[in-house]
């Protein structure tokens, strides 16, 4: 069947956010199961849509991916694995035709976690297109939960980019719905100084990184500090979520960057040992850090698995921290590339006419 022959049996169409580690999770175990709990902020601006389109098709069950509106082959080895799994979710979505068709808002290598709201808004798709399939149709709690836990088998960190404003991933004593297989969202009182908050992306580069993810959560099976480290997760957890409720920022700030700082001392101690971060990264944490002590303004940062810094700061101060990036930090930008996004509200779902519902 050819391309003009294509028929459509059913369509999802959702968008859904990338989104900032705050409580970083580095090492996994079991099947995409964290060492540790995280906690991250969902952004607004830098998202990825998806398409899934059920095909009638002759041949034999097959997946076409689209990215940028040209078919891309890069990425079949983790969708089919990814299928794969959710064929044990979803029996019904065997011997399916699939086309995927994908878009992002920012660009590849940019900073941002581009896997968390890839597979978060595909296995959102995925789990619409099988919900109305069986009839088996879950209240909005259940479908939220099963799309983060499919989307944790894509990617660790898109079982929170199903949640707009902050999520955590990962069992913890602290929360009672927490949960190693599914991510929830924080569902208590935040205090108003960081219901606004922004995160600038400072692009100190954009080459892909000489180590994937994927194989630094790998070298944490024998860390030497692996337990240490899951145990100040934990702690850093606890004072992150009391910060949230009594609006410490002090102690807000002392976490953030801590847990930063922290995630890439992991990376330089392991064996092997590698180095993401680049001199003008420390140049800009350290004019950071010298600006806030000046100002006392709340600023803090943090950092991903990557060179590039994510300067995270109340809407009520951005036209103060745009004067201090213009002036201070462009100049350790890549070709003065920065990122302008903020806190979320979540995923989106589009109707066939495009129309936000």
């Amino acid at each position: 069947m050819n391309k003009q022959e294509e028929k459509i049996i059913r369509k999802a169409d959702w968008t859904s956010p990338s989104n900032i580690a705050f409580i970083k999770y580095w090492g996994k175990c079991g099947n995409q199961l964290p060492s540790n709990p995280s906690l991250s902020m969902s952004l607004k601006n830098s998202t990825t849509r998806t398409i899934v389109s059920v095909i009638e098709s002759r041949d034999k069950p097959a997946f076409q991916f689209f990215f940028e509106g040209f078919k891309e082959s890069t990425f079949d080895k983790k969708i089919d694995l990814f299928l794969k799994n959710a064929y044990n979710f979803f029996p019904s979505l065997q011997n399916k035709s699939l086309k995927i068709e994908s878009c992002n808002t920012f660009p590849h290598s940019a900073g941002i976690a581009s896997s968390a709201s890839a597979m978060s808004s595909l296995a959102l798709c995925i789990c619409e297109i099988a919900e109305e399939k069986s009839s088996n149709y879950l209240n909005d709690a259940e479908f939220y939960r099963k799309a983060s836990e499919l989307a944790r088998l894509g990617s660790g960190s898109a079982s929170r980019s199903v949640y707009g404003g902050f999520s955590t991933w990962g069992k913890t004593s602290l929360l009672e719905n927490s949960s190693d297989e599914w991510a929830t969202f924080l569902d208590f009182d935040i205090h108003p100084v960081f219901s606004k908050l922004n995160d600038t992306i400072l692009i100190v580069s954009s080459e892909p990184k000489k180590i994937s993810s994927s194989e630094g959560h790998q070298l944490m099976n024998n860390h030497p500090y692996a337990k240490e480290r899951f145990k100040l997760a934990h702690k850093n957890l606890e004072c992150l979520l009391k910060a949230f409720q009594s609006g410490d920022t002090e102690e807000f700030i002392r976490v953030i960057e801590n847990e930063a700082l922290g995630l890439h001392s992991l990376m330089m101690s392991s064996d092997p040992a590698f180095i993401l971060v680049k001199p003008h990264t420390l140049e800009i944490i350290n004019r950071i850090i010298d600006f806030r002590k000046k100002t006392g303004l709340f600023l803090c940062f943090t950092l991903d698995a990557g060179p590039n810094v994510h300067l995270i700061y109340p809407d009520s101060i951005k036209s103060k921290i745009t004067d201090i990036i213009n002036s201070e930090l462009l100049a350790f930008c890549e070709n003065r590339k920065v990122i302008w996004d903020e806190i979320g509200e979540g995923p989106v779902r589009f109707t066939s006419e495009n129309v936000k519902i």
